[in-house]
């Protein structure tokens, strides 16, 4: 029990100084994050507040979420989720539906991170990262991925049809604005994958995050999509390695409420506290993320804010990811996709014997190997 002259003296002053004793319970995905998160949120949070905030990390599955919430016992309060998490959640009653007023800096936020279940936490993107010193002149845009005689060699793209569709029509020439509404044709999707037969045996492809850095590194490739997160990264290790960052994809992470959190206000001032410029500036100079809140882009130093997605110099000209297209038409298109893109390689050796499982299949340098018998081995 408080003692009473604690209780008197929050009487008098705001509540987000009169919870010492109180405790939050905020689930992350962890990773590389869950540093800069405790010094940029958790620990300034706690030491203003009083509220202690117990962190953990999930793999992103909803599963006990939503059996926390049904039980109407949910022991989390504050959770991080991906766009399409928080859209399907929100709509399964999953997450409390906010109340913007309670959040202070919600006028700052850029385009997409106040949602109707969510308040973003970091921006990140995925741009045009190349190796420089392999190349006589700056690709500028992901028309210049598609322009072999320019740029000869290899180039990379994620192998999933989301996120390197809308790369194919913004390199066709379809506006930013204009890309989900072309991709949800039919016509619109041809567009797309006749796009990539172009330069499809020039594509390697990729599906972990560090690859686009690596390959690069490694002479791999010359040009590449990737999130730029990583290629950030990889400036401590290849000074070659730059980002173009026009026509980059963009999405946020958000914080959400789980749906009957017994903490609601706290959580609310938690979301609001991790909305401030001063907090997000904090998490930035640790990745290379994007705040969410405007008024923070200012406070980073210049050079830092060149390697951020919401600079507005980075912002200008990209497309947000529209998670809600990809609810919709995301299992048909995947298909399509993976029927289309050749599957990478198990097995990385030159010893032909070891693909016999895969009839076809793609090598870490873009080679297609054959299994023996099925063709001859494809250069």
């Amino acid at each position: 029990m408080k003692p009473a002259f604690f209780a008197l003296a929050c009487s008098f002053f705001l509540p987000l100084v009169c919870n010492a004793g109180d405790e939050l319970t905020v689930i992350s995905f962890g990773r590389a994050d869950q540093q800069a998160l405790t010094k940029a949120y958790y620990e300034p949070f706690q030491a203003q507040t009083g509220i202690e905030v117990r962190s953990y990390s999930y793999d992103g599955q909803m599963t006990e979420l939503e059996q926390m919430v049904r039980s109407g016992r949910p022991d989390w309060d504050v959770m991080q989720v991906e766009s399409r998490a928080l859209r399907l959640g929100c709509r399964q009653g999953l997450f409390e539906k906010l109340d913007a007023r309670r959040i202070a800096a919600r006028d700052d936020l850029i385009d997409g991170a106040m949602s109707e279940c969510g308040v973003g936490i970091f921006a990140w993107a995925m741009a045009l990262a190349y190796d420089a010193h392999r190349l006589a002149s700056a690709p500028t845009s992901w028309a210049d991925l598609w322009d072999l005689k320019k740029y000869p060699g290899k180039r990379g793209l994620r192998r999933s049809a989301k996120y390197t569709l809308e790369i194919a029509l913004l390199a066709d020439g379809v506006a930013p604005e204009n890309v989900y509404k072309v991709l949800a044709t039919q016509q619109g999707v041809d567009r797309a994958f006749h796009k990539l037969d172009q330069i499809k045996s020039q594509i390697l492809w990729w599906d972990a995050a560090p690859q686009p850095g690596l390959y690069l590194a490694n002479g791999n490739l010359v040009m590449t999509s990737a999130y730029t997160l990583w290629v950030d990264s990889a400036f401590t290790t290849d000074r070659n390695v730059r980002l173009a960052w026009d026509e980059s994809l963009y999405d946020v992470d958000s914080w959400a409420i789980p749906k009957g959190s017994p903490r609601l206000s706290d959580a609310y001032r938690f979301l609001s506290f991790t909305s401030l410029p001063q907090q997000q500036k904090v998490l930035s100079d640790a990745l290379a993320y994007g705040p969410t809140n405007r008024r923070a882009v200012a406070l980073i130093d210049a050079k830092r804010a060149d390697s951020i997605p919401s600079a507005d110099r980075n912002l200008r000209h990209a497309l947000r990811v529209d998670a809600g297209f990809w609810i919709r038409y995301g299992d048909e298109l995947e298909k399509r996709f993976d029927a289309w893109a050749p599957p990478a390689c198990r097995q990385q050796t030159d010893d032909d014997e070891e693909y016999q499982d895969q009839p076809v299949c793609q090598d870490a340098y873009g080679n297609l190997r054959t299994a023996p018998g099925s063709a001859r081995r494809e250069k």
